[in-house]
């Protein structure tokens, strides 16, 4: 167990998880407090993030959570935020999840304006500046051995055309991939890395859709080659290798947490029945 800490261990960590209280967001800020993390989670709904961090801090992990109200779909909201977190981190953080996300699904006919507007301005510019406004404290936790850690959630739909009508959502999330990438480059030198989840379906208010009643599931599940919906730990086990020491070297990656979705391209040319 000791051998598994030094590769797995957050313990005596600081992290920020943005829409930290549903989904995908509290699956990570869970794991962060099981594995030692002091963790704020923020969202647009301050009392739902009050509420999740008490029932993080009630599990008796080794961890601790507080939760708070933060905006990252305005300037404004982002520069707040910041603040915040500055106020409460006292100037290191070593981990940064940009988790917070916005989707819009709507036939192409009739697909608005605001879809593109308030998509990007969650999906992209929210994370971009918010990972700018918290460098200070992301290069004061950085050490050549050690580095900040910034992980960013896109989405298998951003790797490959597929859904119909999330047409700023999957635009929004290869603009994600693509800008981790850029990130990553930059920011080696400061000893921070920066890393993606590309995600297939999981168990979240954003896929309820497709996930929230059994039968719809059931054919949401069958979709996935390898024939289920994503669970917290796989979620975990990703999130843990990238921010412990087993993932002090990577950085760039777009880690595909998808049952095999993105390898499925459908189309087989040479293949005979």
């Amino acid at each position: 167990m000791d051998y598994l800490a030094s590769l797995f261990s957050v313990a005596g960590k600081t992290a920020l998880v943005t829409g930290g209280a549903t989904g995908i967001g509290r699956m990570c800020a869970e794991a962060l407090v099981q594995a030692g993390a002091r963790v704020l989670i923020a969202s647009r709904k301050g009392e739902a993030c009050e509420r999740v961090a008490a029932e993080l801090n009630a599990l008796g992990a080794p961890g601790s959570c507080e939760g708070f109200a933060g905006d990252v779909g305005t300037e404004e909201g982002v520069l707040a935020l910041a603040a915040e977190v500055k106020r409460r981190a006292g100037g290191r953080l070593d981990i940064l999840v940009n988790n917070a996300g916005k989707t819009w699904g709507e036939p192409l006919e009739r697909f608005p304006w605001k879809a593109w507007e308030g998509v990007f301005s969650v999906n992209v510019a929210g994370l971009f500046t918010l990972t700018r406004e918290l460098l200070p404290e992301l290069t004061a936790a950085a050490s050549p051995d050690d580095p900040a850690r910034v992980v960013n959630l896109g989405s298998v739909m951003g790797s490959a055309p597929m859904g119909e009508g999330p047409y700023s959502y999957s635009a929004s999330k290869a603009a994600v991939h693509h800008l981790t990438r850029i990130l990553a480059r930059e920011l080696a030198g400061r000893q921070i890395t920066v890393n993606a989840f590309a995600p297939g379906p999981f168990l979240s208010r954003m896929m309820a859709f497709a996930t929230a009643e059994e039968e719809v599931r059931a054919k949401t599940a069958a979709t996935v080659p390898m024939g289920r919906i994503g669970r917290p730990s796989d979620v975990a086990g990703a999130l843990l290798f990238l921010c412990g020491r087993g993932g002090a070297y990577t950085t760039g990656a777009i880690l595909p947490i998808d049952g095999g979705i993105a390898c499925d391209v459908g189309h087989k040319l040479f293949e005979v029945e």
